[in-house]
């Protein structure tokens, strides 16, 4: 299940927002498992603070790194990016001006952006009509992203999923190698190429994706919320790594670079952690728990609870924990949206809102994701857009957040 979603990964707070905000979401390694229940399932605490890995007795030379960690290298790597391709992009954009591409070149590309259009229209209506807002280049960049962000997921998702091998995963990332190198495959590939020739983004998070569908084909079971959390960065996270760049921040913004992209990525974790939890009957049908297998025990819960398909007081307690951990993700991806550049804002708050009432839902059908299919209905969808109209003129979260859930 690994369900992509177009920029519904959003920026972060001020300056003071660093690597520490999202370690803190994630629970600690180790330092912080507690008694063991008569399972033998670990206590994972949920407070605050940098991952225990990082606070290892020093007589251990090299302490394993976090998934937490990891991607946040990444992180650091892509706001470096953005830093460094800023005077180069306005050096091309000098360059691009004493050029002229023949009109059949530059029909094509059209075409091939307007398709990527259509495309998103068709399958993503609600953050399409958001795009409109968004200056023309932007909105074509953005379609671009979506479409191979689709395409991607479609392969191990899509109705050709059965036949799909990690051979023809490499022929795709194959492919994006020749993409990025300015040698598209098809239109859709060459709308993709021409956003990275613009923008500085880097092709990893893009390569992090594909090595999530490689996960898709062979693993089906996560120990603990570490390697969730790893899984849910590569099919959605990178997103938000991918779009920062074209949705732009704010010349405004006081804000770090890399708060920005560490806000972006928290989103993406907290709309994959929602896809996870609606989808739980559907992957279970599927052979698939995507849910950690030391919190299900400590839960007094096993695989056959979640094949069953019972909602006990157990099932309960254990969804109610997951669903806090989601919506403390999705109030720190908030507190960055007044970041982006204001034409961003909209579809990007319009997503946030839409998803966090899929958790709302959840709880309305009494934990009940084994038969029944959180969704939000079309009265409140549209309810929602010009709520998040509101909150992107007024420039971020601030006057509207609600207290913090218990």
């Amino acid at each position: 299940m690994s369900g992509v979603l177009l920029w519904v990964i959003c920026p972060k707070e001020n300056a003071g927002f660093a690597a520490t905000t999202s370690y803190s979401l994630v629970p600690k390694i180790r330092a912080q498992v507690r008694s063991h229940n008569s399972k033998g399932c670990s206590r994972l605490n949920f407070s605050s603070g940098v991952f225990a890995a990082a606070s290892l007795s020093s007589a251990v030379a090299n302490p394993p790194r976090s998934s937490v960690e990891k991607v946040y290298e990444v992180v650091l790597k892509q706001a470096a990016l953005v830093k460094e391709q800023k005077k180069e992009r306005a050096l091309d954009v000098r360059k691009e001006k004493g050029q002229t591409d023949s009109m059949t070149r530059g029909d094509l590309l059209n075409g091939a952006y307007n398709r990527c259009g259509e495309v998103c229209a068709e399958y993503a209506k609600t953050f399409y009509l958001g795009t409109l807002l968004m200056t023309p280049e932007r909105r074509r960049a953005v379609w671009a992203i979506y479409v191979w962000c689709r395409r991607t997921d479609e392969l191990v998702d899509g109705p050709n999923a059965s036949h799909i091998t990690p051979k023809a995963l490499d022929r795709w990332e194959q492919r994006l190698n020749e993409l990025f190198e300015g040698r598209p495959y098809d239109m859709y590939d060459a709308a993709l190429s021409n956003t990275v020739s613009k923008y500085p983004v880097d092709i990893q998070p893009f390569k992090d994706m594909i090595e999530g569908m490689r996960m898709d084909l062979k693993k089906s079971r996560y120990k603990d919320f570490d390697e969730l959390y790893l899984y849910c960065y590569y099919v959605a996270g990178t997103v938000g790594l991918m779009s920062v760049p074209v949705m732009g921040i704010a010349p405004e913004s006081k804000a770090s670079t890399e708060s920005v992209y560490n806000a972006a990525l928290a989103l993406g974790i907290a709309n994959q952690l929602t896809n996870i939890l609606r989808d739980v009957g559907e992957d279970a049908r599927r052979g698939r728990i995507y849910l950690p297998q030391d919190e299900l025990a400590q839960a007094g819960l096993c695989d056959e609870d979640i094949f069953n398909g019972k909602v006990t007081d157990k099932w309960r307690s254990f969804m109610k924990v997951q669903i806090k951990r989601a919506r403390m993700f999705f109030d720190e991806a908030e507190k960055g949206v007044a970041e982006l550049n204001d034409a961003s804002r909209w579809p990007v708050w319009a997503s946030l809102l839409l998803y966090k009432q899929i958790l709302d839902s959840i709880e309305a059908n009494d934990y009940d994701n084994f038969s029944k299919r959180a969704y939000v209905g079309k009265t409140k969808k549209f309810a929602s857009l010009p709520v998040a109209y509101g909150r992107a003129l007024m420039g971020g979260s601030s006057k509207f957040a609600k207290p913090a859930r218990s």
